[in-house]
């Protein structure tokens, strides 16, 4: 692209240019740090979005990689400003991290709009990084490149490999069934995580990373490349290097996320056996950028491209890893062209078919062809019915066939600790057709929507060889789980949903080959429900939780906050400097 900006055009010069006592102070404020006006005057200032902490595993190496992204900025003749933003670690911040996507995404956007910056790099990867960054750098529409973290190395455990929650899962239910030891459990816990970076599996991390790729915000490939490779130090600096050059370019988000951009993030991601939490952060983000996204458009998207990821938990074998080394997502991609739209822009300043034309495959049973998927049909699949009918999604791909059409009873639990409780119970009347039911989980009931939608299988039927179930909740699950797993159903429990009506025994039939999902109930035993049901007492009295509750979104909508939808005012002007 050519060079659209002059240095008197750079929204940094507001701040630093004019002969007043406001700039006076700007410049010796800089100049307190250490900096020579040489270093900043007529250059690009750089921030860098950096969601490095003591918290989170994931981004252990950013705390070394933000100084590869500066010295790329300054190879390219910018000028670096690191902002530490809000970290949300999958592993440890309570009760979880969708709770605070959007407290990120705040952070972001007004960390960007108040500091003399002219572009961004964005450096996240664990789960809701990705999502809150790029929500808020979409809503501040500065140019920005977004540098993932990385999947880690893959797990091992006596000449297993592991694979991060999929086999966290897995060996639980042995160990449940008494099928392995206490040493052996703490052997799997020191060997399924050896390296910083985000889950190996194609999990929420993997999907949202390889998303922001597909919609063209990272370098072409960057998603794709293990956090411990020596090409992830290059590809931090490379991306220092190419923001500057897209300032000067003036190549914003808005330039960059176009409806078709997010038409091949969602055909991506079904192609890859993504995570369920795809399809809400997803839409979130297409809102932020004015484009008209739903859960219609995953539906398409799921008959029309299959599964040619052999990764798990879609897969049976491989991890992200393997998926480098055979070629990554550009070679995903060219072999999905026929469903993509190939003249998008991306952060390169070419188009997405220009970035994958020379990609290539060099595993045939880790990136499948098109005639030899893992799945016939994509990822996930958006069901309806009285039981949900805003929708909610299960991943086909990653659930026993058998479950693919069924009908149960319901055993239903009004919270978590309840139903944790009822699951060790020996004497729980259970069997493997029941379909167990976990409400008041959702964006309102949760709160924050935590992902408790993969409930653990009574211990009971673990020991008689059960390994899958039909399992329904308005809450989410971890990208790394697996399981007939129906999640996320709008509206949810705790505002009325009908989920709300269901009792222990109701027959629940399901049915994902035609997209539905219902409660044998007769509507008018169902209005009688209605009419007894009581509203739960509010969760929060003050503070953010009081704000998110008022304002959160459901599931099918994005779980964004009304109030930063593109739609929901005029646009933000740019701060008063006096």
């Amino acid at each position: 692209m050519s060079i659209k900006k002059n240095p008197t055009d750079l929204r940094s010069a507001r701040w630093f240019a004019p002969d007043d006592l406001r700039a006076f102070g700007h410049r010796s404020r800089a100049m307190q740090m250490g900096y020579a006006p040489e270093e900043w005057k007529g250059r690009p200032v750089i921030a860098i979005l950096n969601t490095w902490s003591d918290a989170q595993p994931c981004h252990m190496h950013f705390k070394s990689r933000v100084d590869d992204v500066k010295r790329g900025i300054l190879m390219a003749g910018g000028f670096p400003m690191e902002l530490p933003a809000l970290s949300l670690s999958e592993s440890f911040l309570k009760p979880t991290t969708m709770l605070y996507r959007n407290m990120l995404a705040m952070d972001a956007e007004e960390l960007l709009r108040g500091h003399p910056v002219d572009g961004v790099v964005l450096m996240g990867g664990c789960d809701k990084t990705t999502p809150g960054l790029l929500l808020g750098a979409t809503s501040m529409n500065l140019p920005t490149i977004y540098l993932p973290a990385g999947p880690m190395l893959r797990g091992n455990w006596k000449g297993k490999t592991l694979g991060s929650g999929s086999d966290a899962w897995k060996y639980w239910d042995e160990r449940r069934a008494g099928k392995i030891s206490d040493k052996d459990w703490v052997d799997v816990e020191a060997g399924i995580a050896r390296s910083y970076g985000t889950c190996m599996t194609m999990g929420t991390a993997s999907t949202m990373t390889a998303i922001a790729e597909s919609i063209g915000m990272t370098l072409p490939g960057a998603s794709s490349i293990p956090a411990a490779d020596a090409g992830h130090i290059r590809m931090a600096s490379e991306c220092g290097r190419r923001i500057v050059e897209m300032v000067w370019e003036d190549l914003t988000p808005d330039k960059i996320q176009t409806r078709q951009a997010f038409d091949n993030a969602i055909t991506v991601a079904m192609a890859m056996g993504c995570s369920t939490n795809a399809i809400i952060h997803l839409i979130a983000q297409a809102r932020r950028a004015g484009q008209d996204i739903g859960l219609d458009d995953f539906e398409k998207a799921s008959r029309r491209v299959p599964v040619i990821a052999n990764v798990r938990p879609s897969g049976d074998k491989y991890l992200m890893e393997d998926f480098f080394y055979a070629g990554g997502l550009p070679g995903l991609m060219s072999r999905i062209r026929e469903h993509l739209h190939l003249d998008v822009m991306t952060v390169t300043g070419q188009t997405l078919g220009e970035n994958i034309a020379r990609a290539e495959v060099y595993d045939d049973d880790v990136i499948r062809t098109i005639e030899n998927p893992i799945y016939k049909e994509g990822a996930l699949a958006v069901l309806k019915g009285n039981l949900a009918p805003d929708g909610c999604v299960i991943k086909p791909s990653a659930c026993e066939p058998r479950f693919l059409k069924h009908t149960g009873p319901a055993l239903v639990f009004d919270d978590y600790p309840s139903m944790k409780k009822a699951i060790d119970d020996p004497n729980l009347d259970v069997t493997a057709d029941h379909v167990l039911i976990l409400r008041n989980a959702g964006p309102q009931g949760g709160p924050g929507m935590p992902e408790w939608g993969m409930l653990p299988i009574p211990t009971k039927l673990v020991k008689q060889g059960v390994r899958d179930m039909v399992r329904l909740s308005d809450a989410r699950m971890s990208g790394t789980s697996y399981g007939a797993c129906i999640l996320h159903v709008s509206p949810e429990s705790y505002i009325g949903g009908p989920l709300a009506l269901v009792r222990t025994g109701d027959k629940i039939t399901l049915d994902v080959n035609a997209r539905t999902i219902n409660l044998d109930v007769p509507e008018a035993e169902l209005a009688m429900r209605r009419a007894e049901w009581k509203a739960p007492e509010p969760r929060y009295e003050r503070g953010y939780g009081w704000m998110f509750t008022r304002h959160i979104k459901q599931a099918n909508e994005g779980c964004d906050f009304d109030f930063l939808e593109t739609g929901f005012g005029a646009p933000v002007e740019e701060p008063p400097i006096y």
